[in-house]
């Protein structure tokens, strides 16, 4: 019996698969958080999409906390800052740190990130160089600007956590919340029975609540960098 022509497909003939790297790593990884979040982003996982083992990225990276750092600062690399003017500070500063909000919210799995690791790489240090020259235009300085822009960071990555989480879970999720806590007992809790409303205000759209939180640090950065001169 004749036997079907066979195609003998050459390795050689194969695409060239990119050189394992550094970046390449990275970029993948990033890709593997976007589309899966933290969870997809382990070694094993980032190493099957680059078709190799985990043991040839320990080559680039030491582990994955270092890896999650680059990650994120690759990730940064997508924000637009606004441009220093002459104008107010506190806008140029609340500017800044909304984009960086957006861009966390935006990305699936970079708020989460956000808590995780601090980030590694130029696209971080001009985040860090943008905030810090604002706050010295606001005339805080030393290390009111130094911890205050650590917390400043901290306050817009959880706000921004807790916006992706919501759009992740919907709106039932949210309400659900918000009814456990109006039917909560006014005599075991009077407090919270007595700002049940207060607790779930403040308007998305404007974000007045997020701006809030921010004014509330800035204040308390300006009165701290008062009292360490004085």
């Amino acid at each position: 019996m004749k036997q079907p022509n066979r195609v003998i497909v050459s390795r050689r003939a194969r695409p060239a698969k990119e050189p394992l790297s550094h970046e390449l790593i990275v970029k993948t990884a990033y890709e593997l958080l976007k589309k899966e979040g933290i969870s997809g982003m382990s070694m094993r996982k980032v190493a099957k999409a680059l078709d190799t083992g985990p043991s040839s990225l320990y080559v680039y990276v030491k582990n994955l906390q270092e890896l999650s750092s680059y990650v994120l600062d690759h990730g940064l690399g997508e924000l637009v800052l606004p441009e220093l003017t002459d104008g107010d500070w506190k806008e140029q500063l609340f500017g800044a740190l909304d984009s960086y909000a957006m861009l966390l919210i935006e990305q699936p799995g970079l708020a989460e990130l956000s808590f995780q690791a601090i980030p590694i790489g130029t696209h971080a240090f001009r985040l860090n160089e943008h905030l810090l020259a604002v706050l010295h235009k606001g005339g805080i300085t030393s290390v009111s600007a130094a911890w205050g822009m650590d917390l400043l960071l901290l306050y817009v990555s959880s706000v921004a956590f807790e916006q992706a989480a919501r759009s992740k879970h919907g709106e039932e999720h949210m309400a659900a919340i918000r009814h456990s806590y109006q039917a909560s007992d006014p005599v075991r809790f009077p407090l919270i029975n007595s700002l049940k409303e207060e607790l779930f205000s403040g308007d998305t759209v404007s974000k007045e609540r997020f701006y809030w939180g921010m004014e509330v640090i800035v204040n308390g950065l300006v009165q701290a960098n008062g009292l360490q001169r004085s």
